[in-house]
């Protein structure tokens, strides 16, 4: 690694030429200053720190522009499908089969991502997502009546499979290219706060401006984020041959056994993801606690905004108030406590009290009786929010620089594979007891087998051990070791 720049090496006439020449603490830094370790450190570390500043604006951008839109959505579909009634199993059933769709092609798509951005850079990977993300917001900011909307769902669907979460691991994937592990939580965790709070803004936004608005303002926005990240953000700096001057023992994709008679040998496929989850306990513990902590995630998304319209009547503004406490809790959570909390209880134990925590928020919604109580159960969710950083920083210690990708986007992957299960679960669920056939009454039942998926997710998680980072290294894919 690199010196700071504020490590001097000793003055003398043959340190130039010797390439060998250790370098040596000066009495005096750059400045004049007498050195000071602790200050050259820390002055290092807000190098990094700012340097990302490009990554966080275009992460806010692009959530901002999504985000906005998710309280109004509900009422476009109900309006779209089942005009003038509070409670549609059509409109239940579109939603969980777009999220279905859309899970199948991200569990393909996302590793593909994953292996490209190793290849081709974050930057190129990002502008794609950023770019169709933007399309089916122009559909609906033009009109909201049915053939709209269903124009709206089909190319939303479609672009979905191909972009879906990778804006996420990709801006996880860049950090982890820029910041040392030491540090990395807790950017993580900065990260996902910068997302939480464009949530905020998002869903204040949207609270406040029309429908129509909505979705126009998205669609500029989204254009803004994609145009910021075109001119400033810079392509990441990965070290690309890293593999030939450090020890190859912790390389995890290349403990696997070499693949033969592939076409396309650099693309990633279902054994390269087995082959990393054989080669790291760790990695495939992390793997089942993705699974059902997204499983949960998703049906509580899924279903939530219904349950919530057909008990108690909430429309847009209702959706945005909670989506905007939501919003703030999780921007508190990881800009602030897991920042915090992490160097002292450490990621493990974070991760258990953020899994355990979305348990319990989730029971409180499936329980609801009156309109207040769904928002004290998004006040809770200040704890469980910090639970999937922690994770991906947990992952992100077991690979080696180059893996970085290919890691966070087998983990997206596994969510996408979530998602795909979790909506011809739960969305049925959601629908039967919402409706007038359900077997008893239980209108959040749907909800309250969420969050027995992410109580699985938190036993899981209490079996994770410490275990040594990955030194130092680059996967080079052992398919071009053929004999």
């Amino acid at each position: 690694m690199a010196l700071p720049s504020c490590w001097m090496t000793a003055a003398g006439s043959d340190s130039d030429d010797d390439d060998d020449a250790q370098p040596t603490r000066a009495p005096f830094d750059e400045s004049g200053e007498p050195f000071d370790l602790q200050k050259c450190v820390e002055r290092k570390e807000m190098e990094e720190f700012f340097g990302l500043r490009h990554l966080f604006v275009t992460v806010f951008l692009y959530y901002f522009a999504n985000y906005m839109v998710v309280p109004a959505i509900t009422d476009v579909t109900m309006a779209a499908v089942c005009p003038g009634k509070h409670e549609c199993s059509q409109a239940i059933y579109l939603t969980g089969a777009q999220q279905a769709i859309t899970g199948l092609g991200s569990t393909i798509v996302m590793p593909l991502a994953g292996y490209l951005s190793d290849t081709y850079g974050r930057k190129v990977l990002l502008t794609l997502p950023i770019t169709l993300s933007i399309f089916p917001t122009v559909i609906l900011a033009f009109g909201r009546t049915t053939y709209f909307f269903y124009a709206y769902y089909v190319l939303r669907t479609f672009i979905a499979m191909a972009g879906e979460g990778s804006v996420q691991f990709l801006a996880f994937a860049y950090v982890s290219d820029n910041v040392p592990e030491s540090n990395r939580a807790a950017v993580f965790g900065i990260m996902s706060g910068i997302a939480s709070s464009s949530y905020v803004f998002g869903n204040f936004s949207a609270r406040f401006i029309s429908t129509s608005a909505t979705f126009q303002v998205s669609a500029a926005v989204g254009i803004l984020s994609l145009v910021y990240m075109r001119l400033l953000l810079p392509e990441s700096m990965m070290n690309i041959n890293r593999c030939s001057e450090e020890t190859e023992d912790e390389c995890l994709l290349e403990k696997a056994p070499p693949k033969k008679g592939q076409m396309f040998k650099t693309m990633p496929s279902v054994d390269d993801v087995l082959g990393l989850l054989r080669t790291s306990p760790t990695i495939a513990k992390a793997a089942v606690i993705t699974f059902f902590n997204n499983a949960a995630d998703v049906g509580l998304t899924a279903s939530l905004n219904y349950f919530l319209k057909a008990q108690f009547h909430f429309n847009k503004n209702q959706f945005a108030d909670i989506m905007i406490i939501s919003g703030i809790a999780g921007s508190i959570s990881q800009l602030i406590v897991m920042p915090l909390l992490t160097p002292h209880l450490g990621e493990r134990h974070m991760l258990s009290i953020g899994l355990f925590f979305n348990f319990a928020h989730m029971v409180l919604y499936s329980i609801a009786w009156a309109p207040w109580v769904p928002y004290a159960a998004t006040v809770i969710s200040i704890l469980s929010i910090f639970a999937m950083p922690c994770l991906r920083s947990i992952v992100s210690k077991q690979i080696g620089p180059n893996e970085q990708g290919k890691a966070q986007g087998c983990i997206t992957g596994i969510c996408s594979f979530a998602n795909i299960v979790s909506p011809l679960a739960f969305s049925p669920l959601t629908a039967l007891f919402l409706s007038n056939d359900a077997p008893f009454y239980f209108p959040g039942f749907g909800i309250m087998c969420g969050g027995l998926s992410a109580m699985v997710a938190f036993i899981q998680s209490m079996m994770i051990r410490d275990t040594p980072p990955a030194t130092t290294c680059t996967v080079e894919n052992s398919d071009t070791s053929e004999p």
